[in-house]
């Protein structure tokens, strides 16, 4: 069986982090995208806002099933010249690539509903083994400003991928009139620039980036009767408990995050800007343009932000860092309720930005320094259970308060997501241990 790396890892310098962490880039562009666009896309093909969030099953469903199999095989996988994770990295790259040319251009709700299905997991496949190649390649000094640039490019990527729409009417006067009755034309465009971004960036850390040989152990008897589920369940029972304490301020942020990717924009297009996706497409396509360009902002200064982060880390450690991340975060979503003036929207977004450059980085450099190296891709799969499981209990079930209790409000959506951040800031500052000790090593 092929192992982690166990041996001194040499210090790498700001570009070989670069080179490794740059595929985020591309990755975080096709997801941009997506996020930004697909409720959108939904209620351009006549989905109701109550129907949004089941719409939305496909990525917690992929991430569930996908992320910690990845992990698996990504743990037990060396190619001579591909290493460990990048050979992950290829293949997933090239099919989200492909599929990104292809989601735009879906006729109906449940054929857009069915390719999502399969670009999220083919954006899993690149996704997952990428956190574990960061906590590969770098020593433990190192990986904090490892994990910060994965979100520098993480919020680079996101804030071009939320103005391209914009951008492409305004400079390059791309129409927005629906194609075929549907998409409008610049949103069309944006997913295929962004599926050869994708394919690009990843494609060049494939093959600007090293990894370490593994080390080679004899496998037991036993060993090899194991079966992938019984090694994920096994992993799963057996958490250290810092990554207990981890899950739960994830399990708590997530929801909040999502209800702002699910409501955010067609709520600013529909109640601030007064448009209807069917009636008056031309205004609501206006507000998603606005929303997802005070979206780009939060990436802008979750790119900025990011910077700061290991500085932050050396003064008040990682947990306190976090902890202040998710309450300005918090108040931002929160405000969004209360916003009158569009323009103040770039506010609200900026503050959400901070808190997602923390989200993007903190808790998986927090949870590296607790879980066995040869586990790390199982564990990082694992670590995304409790990213989606929220995922998935408000995608079943928040399109039923929306129409019951919210009746279909979406900013008011956006402001609960705020107040889970808030309290999952807290739960932070009460539960996470800032050092090792020997039970949490075990």
């Amino acid at each position: 069986m092929n192992t982690a790396y166990t041996g001194t890892k040499v210090q790498l310098s700001f570009w070989q982090i670069w080179n490794m962490c740059f595929g985020f880039f591309g990755i975080q562009f096709g997801w941009s995208l997506q996020m930004g666009n697909m409720s959108a896309i939904y209620e351009f093909l006549g989905a109701t806002p109550e129907q949004i969030p089941g719409l939305w099953l496909a990525a917690p469903m992929t991430g569930l099933l996908v992320q910690p199999i990845v992990g698996y095989f990504s743990d037990r996988t060396w190619h001579p010249k591909l290493g460990r994770r990048r050979p992950f990295f290829l293949v997933g790259a090239i099919l989200s690539s492909a599929l990104l040319f292809v989601m735009p251009n879906a006729g109906s709700i449940w054929i857009a509903a069915g390719v999502l299905w399969i670009l999220d997991s083919s954006i899993n496949v690149t996704m997952e083994p990428f956190r574990a190649f960061v906590a590969d390649n770098l020593n433990e000094k190192q990986r904090s400003r490892g994990f910060a640039m994965q979100s520098m490019f993480i919020g680079l990527a996101s804030f071009i991928a939320g103005y391209l729409p914009q951008l492409l009417v305004n400079w390059f006067h791309v129409s927005r009139e629906k194609i075929n009755g549907s998409i409008p034309q610049n949103i069309l465009l944006s997913f295929y620039i962004g599926g050869a971004v994708f394919l690009v960036s990843v494609l060049y850390t494939v093959f600007k980036s090293k990894e370490y040989p593994p080390s080679e152990t004899k496998e037991s008897a036993a060993e090899n009767k194991t079966s992938i589920v019984k090694e994920i369940f096994d992993s799963l029972i057996h958490m250290p408990i810092q990554m207990k304490r981890l899950a739960l301020v994830n399990f708590i942020t997530w929801p909040g995050l999502f209800l702002m990717w699910f409501y955010y924009s067609t709520g600013v297009a529909s109640q601030l800007f007064h448009g209807d996706p069917i009636t008056s497409s031309d205004i609501y396509t206006m507000g998603l343009e606005h929303a997802n360009t005070t979206s780009a902002i939060l990436n802008l200064v979750t790119f900025g932000f990011s910077f700061s982060l290991p500085f932050l880390v050396s003064k008040i450690g990682k947990k306190l860092t976090h902890t202040t991340c998710l309450l300005i975060g918090g108040l931002g979503l929160i405000s969004v309720y209360y916003v009158q003036q569009p323009n103040l929207l770039y506010i609200s977004m900026g503050l959400v930005g901070i808190a997602w450059a923390s989200i993007l980085s903190m808790p998986y450099s927090m949870l590296s320094s607790f879980i066995p190296v040869e586990k790390m891709g199982i564990y990082m799969g694992i670590f995304n259970f409790f990213i989606v499981l929220p995922e998935i209990l408000a995608s079943i079930f928040f399109g039923k308060i929306m129409s019951t209790y919210l009746h279909n409000d979406r900013l008011m959506a956006v402001q609960i997501g705020g107040f889970l951040l808030v309290l999952a800031g807290v739960i932070c500052a009460i539960i996470i241990k800032e050092e090792k000790n020997k039970e949490e090593k075990k």
